[in-house]
């Protein structure tokens, strides 16, 4: 069991995306963030499966089909496009939902924060774009406005850089001054 490294590994996530929430003015979100990843479900897990260089959910659902922890974690935590989806009202099944912008601006940060906390020294503005994209046919339930939304968001991080993207948030995604 990786019992203090896990801790530190959430921990520092949820202090950059904190700190990223705190620079858009989503202050609520910002304190809120993840904290269901201290709840027994995940936290556990999290600590048993947990290897410092990706996320355990992924180490869990390669030894047992399914990571009860993220199954766990999407339900909880509005950031995640998971949370949004519903039958569809024509009756085709499971669609994605368009999500409310203040939650494609949190889901943001945690691409962001998630990136630098697993790529370390090795960050470039460009990786959240390219976990996006490798992503891209896991992602048949993310609605195609959120997906636009949120490809927009990650080529201005990895084009223009940091403080140009969180600009564009504020002003373009959240119509803030």
């Amino acid at each position: 069991m990786q019992f203090r490294a896990h801790l530190h590994t959430v921990n520092r996530h949820r202090r950059l995306v904190r700190r990223y929430c705190l620079k858009l003015g989503l202050v609520w979100q910002g304190l809120t963030h993840d904290l269901s990843k201290y709840s027994p479900t995940e936290f556990w897990r999290g600590c048993k499966y947990y290897q410092g260089w990706r996320s355990p959910n992924d180490q869990e659902r390669l030894e047992n089909g399914v990571s009860l922890a993220w199954l766990h974690h999407k339900g909880r935590n509005r950031h995640h496009f998971e949370y949004w989806t519903d039958y569809s009202m024509d009756g085709s099944g499971i669609s994605g939902v368009e999500m409310p912008k203040k939650y494609v601006a949190e889901m943001f940060c945690d691409r962001l924060a998630a990136s630098k906390v697993y790529r370390g020294q090795d960050f470039q503005p460009g990786d959240p774009y390219q976990f996006f994209q490798y992503g891209k046919k896991k992602r048949l339930l993310m609605h195609p406005a959120t997906s636009e939304l949120l490809e927009t968001i990650l080529i201005v991080l990895r084009d223009q850089g940091e403080d140009a993207a969180f600009d564009y948030v504020r002003r373009e995604v959240l119509g803030k001054k």
